[in-house]
C-alpha cells in the first residue's frame, strides 16, 4: 500500500483552529437495530469488537476509560499506537526497550504499519481525518465508529446484558443536565486547548485561552459545592472533562500555552481530578509517558525540536478531599 501524507490536523481559517467532524457513525446496539443517530446497527457480542487508541489522546482516552468502568476489558480488544504521530500520521512502531514506549502493542489485528491502512481497507476513497479511536468490527472487518463521545454512548449501555455491569453514566433524568455541561466542556475546555495552542494569531489565541479558563473558573466554582459536575452523582459529563485535566499541567500550560494558571492552583478541580484517578482500575488508563512524548515529538510546528520538558510531575496518590462534599 502507498503511503498517503497524513491529514489527522483540522483546518485552520483567520487563524482559528477548527476540529474537523469524524465521518464514521454507526452504533453498537444490543440487539443489532439502528443506533440513535439513525445508521446501520451493530449487535453487541463478546470478542466481535475492537479498540484502536492512542494512550496520548484524550478523545481515545475517555473510550478506555468506559472499557473499564463497564467490565468491558474482556469483551473488546484493543491495539495501542505508538505515541509519535508524524508525516504520515499514527504509526503501529514497537520498541519494547523504551520506557517512554511501554504500552504500544502494534496492530494486533492485522500487523498494519500505519493507522490510515484502517480506515482505507473498506473505504478507498475516504478523504477525512485519520484519527483515533476507532472501533472496529472484527466479523465484518469494518470501522463501526470512530467518533469517542458516541463510542463511549455505546459501551455505558449496549453490552449491559452481556457484561451485567448495568450502571449509567447518561442517565435519563440527568440527560440535559449532562449535554449543557459537555456542550461548555467540549467547546471551551476539551477542544479549547487545542483551538488555544494551534491558534495562528494573536487575537485568536488570546480569545480562546481567555474562554478556557473562563470555564476552568466555572468548573471550579461548581465543584465548591457538589461533588461532581451534575450533582453528587458521577456520570459521562466527568469523563468527558477529566482526560483534558490530566493533560493539562504536563503538557497543555507549556507546549500550548494555556498557562494562565495550572490545575493545582484550582483547589477544587485539583482535588475532583485526584478523586477520579484514584476511582479502581482508572490509574491504568493513565500513561504519562506516551502522553508527554507524542504532544511534544508530534507537533513539530510548535514544538520544533521534540524537546519535551521535565517538571510538573503528578503525584497522584495525594489525598483528596472530594468526600467533605455532597455524599
Amino acid at each position: 500500500m502507498n503511503k498517503v501524507k497524513s491529514n489527522w490536523k483540522s483546518s485552520i481559517k483567520d487563524g482559528e483552529y477548527r476540529r474537523k467532524d469524524s465521518q464514521f457513525r454507526n452504533w453498537i446496539t444490543a440487539d443489532g437495530s439502528a443506533g440513535v443517530t439513525g445508521n446501520s446497527g451493530f449487535k453487541a457480542e463478546a470478542g466481535r469488537y475492537h479498540l484502536y487508541v492512542s494512550l496520548a489522546c484524550p478523545w481515545a482516552h475517555r473510550t478506555l476509560i468506559f472499557r473499564q468502568l463497564k467490565g468491558l476489558e474482556d469483551y473488546i480488544t484493543v491495539s495501542v499506537v505508538h505515541p509519535d504521530m508524524l508525516e504520515y500520521g499514527w504509526s503501529f512502531s514497537h520498541d519494547d526497550n523504551s520506557e517512554a514506549l511501554y504500552g504500544t502493542t502494534g496492530d494486533t489485528l492485522y500487523s498494519s504499519e500505519y493507522m490510515f491502512e484502517r480506515y482505507y481497507e473498506k473505504a478507498p476513497d475516504y478523504n477525512g481525518p485519520i484519527t483515533v479511536p476507532v472501533l472496529w468490527d472484527k466479523k465484518l472487518n469494518v470501522i463501526v465508529n470512530n467518533e469517542s463521545s458516541e463510542i463511549i454512548r455505546m459501551f455505558n449501555s449496549a453490552f449491559n446484558a452481556l457484561t451485567g455491569n448495568g450502571v449509567d453514566y447518561y442517565p435519563e433524568y440527568l440527560k440535559s443536565d449532562i449535554d449543557e455541561v459537555n456542550e461548555l466542556v467540549y467547546h471551551n475546555i476539551n477542544n479549547g486547548v487545542y483551538k488555544s495552542g494551534f491558534a495562528s494569531t494573536q487575537a485568536a489565541y488570546d480569545e480562546n485561552v481567555k474562554h478556557l479558563f473562563d470555564a476552568l473558573q466555572q468548573l471550579d466554582d461548581k465543584l465548591a459545592t457538589q461533588r461532581y459536575l451534575t450533582g453528587n452523582e458521577l456520570t459521562e459529563a466527568d469523563w468527558r472533562l477529566w482526560p483534558t485535566l490530566v493533560r493539562f499541567d504536563s503538557v497543555y500550560h507549556t507546549h500550548f500555552k494555556c498557562n494562565l494558571k495550572l490545575i493545582k492552583e484550582y483547589n477544587n478541580i485539583y482535588h475532583y481530578m485526584l478523586e477520579l484517578y484514584q476511582i479502581p482500575n482508572i490509574a491504568k488508563t493513565v500513561n504519562m509517558a506516551h502522553i508527554k512524548r507524542h504532544y511534544y515529538a508530534s507537533h513539530q510546528s510548535i514544538n520544533t525540536y521534540g524537546i519535551v520538558p521535565t517538571g510538573h510531575n503528578q503525584d497522584w496518590s495525594v489525598p483528596h478531599h472530594r468526600e467533605l462534599i455532597g455524599v
